[in-house]
């Protein structure tokens, strides 16, 4: 003889409450697409610099903070928690991050620091529902920090997407080693204490390859 529980009502109404909520906490592409992110002008570049510093892993999210002229001011690398993708608890996580490396601009009328988002992750460059949640929770947290929401940034073992953009290239990627930080274009010129990185002006929408 077996014994058993089955779910209440209750319990499974408060999983599919929760599991709508988590849905709605993520963008698709075209939303993203749609939402005026600004390009960046070099992102070869920005990637490139942000691996150098952060040798980020797969499961490592590095948020970075642009002046208007795509020096870096501040960035700082994180590891994901193992739980499913919610675009609010990756808002609090970057939002936590961004407070601890560089001071909020909600005096400001308007944004004048973009902050991107790059995610080492695996699998390829095609979009996921954990990807739409860093993107909800990277828009939020601009909001919410006074900055200027900025691009989301792959990189897997093909190597680096930004993501909305179609732009992207080889190398870097998930696995490969970084290069000597001074090789890269983000510390040709003394940067504050903490990191130097681009603003976003739709300039170009050429592929980066």
């Amino acid at each position: 003889m077996t014994f058993g529980f089955a779910p209440s009502a209750a319990t499974s109404m408060s999983a599919s409450a929760d599991s709508a909520n988590r849905l709605a906490r993520m963008l698709e592409p075209a939303e993203w697409a749609e939402a005026g992110i600004p390009l960046l002008r070099s992102p070869r570049e920005i990637v490139s610099g942000l691996h150098a510093r952060h040798r980020p892993t797969p499961g490592t999210a590095v948020v970075a903070v642009l002046d208007h002229d795509e020096r870096l001011k501040a960035s700082a690398s994180f590891a994901r928690r193992p739980a499913a993708a919610d675009g609010w608890e990756f808002r609090n996580a970057l939002l936590a991050h961004l407070r601890r490396v560089i001071p909020h601009d909600l005096r400001r009328r308007t944004p004048v620091r973009t902050a991107v988002l790059l995610y080492c992750r695996e699998g390829d460059e095609r979009w996921t529902e954990e990807d739409g949640a860093w993107m909800w929770g990277l828009r939020d947290a601009c909001t919410l920090h006074g900055l200027r929401c900025g691009a989301y940034i792959t990189l897997t073992r093909g190597g680096w997407q930004v993501l909305g953009e179609g732009r992207g290239g080889r190398r870097p990627h998930s696995m490969s080693q970084p290069p000597a930080l001074a090789d890269t274009s983000l510390d040709r010129e003394p940067a504050p204490l903490r990191t130097g990185g681009g603003a976003a002006h739709a300039l170009r929408r050429t592929a980066a390859r």
